[in-house]
């Protein structure tokens, strides 16, 4: 199970939130709050590939830059990105500049716009995984992400395997894996209970 850690502030916080600076805004403000928007889902998908292998404060601290790179992660313009594009991308020092990686992105791009006229939104598809239980211990893959790997990998994605899937879960909120002693445990909880599921 993950620790919390008393903080300087007074509130305890899951223990790594402190291994870097910039994580406790993201592990205050994002990790694991309730997520439907079509395009913040994508975002994650791709910032988790790209994470695979490294740091995610590599990730984090590069978010902007891959904000701007791949225009806010709206996958249906990146759908229309060509190989001037990747020869563009792979320029930009500001992202991490991984051609298959980069590739998969527009890849997926694609596959996000077949899914959205399929199931009506990503949404709608990626919390059909969200677990039945939820007091399961934490580890780095599920049943679900595994389920959501298959399936997604099944519609022709790329770079999003259990444990990509499982992180990509945990950042979206469809499973609350804060640590119970984390003050923000219960701050998840609740926007769980009042979020409305696609």
């Amino acid at each position: 199970m993950l620790s919390a850690v008393l903080c300087d502030d007074g509130k305890h916080r899951c223990k790594w939130s402190l291994s870097a600076p910039e994580f406790v805004d993201y592990h205050d403000q994002e990790w694991g709050f309730p997520e439907d928007d079509d395009y913040r889902l994508y975002e994650k998908v791709c910032l988790e590939s790209f994470q695979s292998g490294l740091s995610w404060r590599t990730i984090l601290n590069k978010r902007e830059n891959f904000r701007s790179a791949f225009h806010n992660f709206d996958f249906n313009k990146i759908a229309r990105f060509d190989e001037s594009d990747i020869e563009r991308l792979m320029l930009d020092e500001g992202i991490v500049r991984n051609r298959k990686k980069i590739e998969a992105v527009i890849n997926n791009a694609k596959r996000a716009q077949e899914m959205v006229k399929e199931e009506g939104s990503l949404a709608a598809f990626f919390w059909q995984f969200e677990p039945t239980d939820p007091n399961r211990a934490i580890a780095s893959t599920s049943p679900e992400s595994i389920a959501m790997a298959k399936a997604l990998k099944k519609r022709g994605w790329k770079f999003v395997g259990p444990t990509t899937a499982y992180a990509f879960m945990q950042a979206m909120g469809i499973v609350n894996d804060h640590n119970q002693d984390c003050v923000y445990w219960e701050k998840v909880e609740a926007a769980r209970k009042a979020f409305k599921r696609p």
